[in-house]
């Protein structure tokens, strides 16, 4: 995920703070890791340095001064160029169970048990699942939260999918492996 673009949207509907950025995300992007503060500014420092953002002022409401940022003509452009660009598949898969599956299977003979992560692996992502449904189904939920949940239980389903597969396909992958 790209934390300027992110950051030139959030701020494309209106002058915002540092802190005031920081927290939109957490809002809008509920399923992706927090931003830290410290990356916020950095970020922020950056898109001022590219002229895609400037400082609209400074303001202080009776407590530490902020600073108040606002996107830029260039800035709003490179935001709708990025917003048009087709985000390619990932060409390579780097999926820490996809590894911890293929180690487990190059290692069986000295005591992993790919068949037994396969097992547990499945009963964690059911019950993120089951965690991601309710989260969406509650009456409360906002949109953002709906297509987050939405987006992280199709992933989940599809590696669901695959460890099915794998499963499967493990007496063939272990007998490959102790053959070579």
């Amino acid at each position: 995920m790209s934390t300027r673009h992110v950051l030139l949207g959030l701020l494309a509907s209106g002058p915002r703070h540092g802190y005031d950025l920081k927290r939109r995300h957490d809002e809008r992007f509920p399923q992706a890791r927090p931003l830290a503060y410290a990356q916020v500014y950095t970020t922020l420092q950056r898109l001022v340095r590219d002229g895609l953002v400037e400082v609209e002022g400074t303001d202080s409401d009776g407590g530490p001064e902020r600073t108040l940022y606002r996107v830029t003509t260039d800035g709003s452009r490179q935001l709708l160029d990025w917003t048009r660009e087709i985000t390619p598949p990932a060409p390579h898969v780097t999926n820490e169970i996809f590894a911890k599956v293929v180690v487990s299977i190059l290692v069986a003979e000295q005591g992993a048990d790919p068949d037994t992560h396969l097992h547990e692996q499945r009963a964690a992502h059911m019950a993120r699942m089951r965690e991601l449904t309710a989260l969406k189904t509650d009456p409360g939920a906002d949109l953002t939260t709906v297509l987050s949940a939405d987006y992280a239980l199709a992933h989940l389903d599809a590696d669901l999918r695959w460890m099915a597969s794998t499963a499967a396909r493990l007496a063939t992958l272990t007998a490959e492996v102790t053959a070579t």
